[in-house]
């Protein structure tokens, strides 16, 4: 499962990085797999992303956003009831 479609997912690039570096191994290129790693590195580090650790603990003030949210709502649903409900009850005597 991808949650963002535009890029491939981690796993993508660890298994190119991996083969690549297998495929360097057999060559004198040593210090070409070292630039590789340094490039896809730096590239990723462009990309506009959060870590995991920085995306749940978001997700976790979403959540307690929305229950805080849900209970507003129920308080002022209740506070416009008692509203529409007070004034009838008071009437002034005439």
């Amino acid at each position: 499962m991808n949650p963002n479609p535009k890029f491939p997912n981690p796993a993508f690039f660890n298994d190119l990085v991996g083969k690549l570096g297998e495929v360097l191994k057999q060559s004198p290129a040593k210090d070409i797999e070292q630039n590789l790693k340094a490039g896809v590195t730096s590239m990723l580090g462009k990309l506009d992303m959060v870590s995991r650790e920085e995306f749940d603990v978001q997700t976790e003030v979403l959540l307690r956003t929305r229950e805080k949210l849900a209970q507003l709502e129920a308080r002022l649903l209740q506070l416009e009831k008692s509203a529409q409900t007070g004034p009838e009850k008071q009437q002034p005597e005439a």
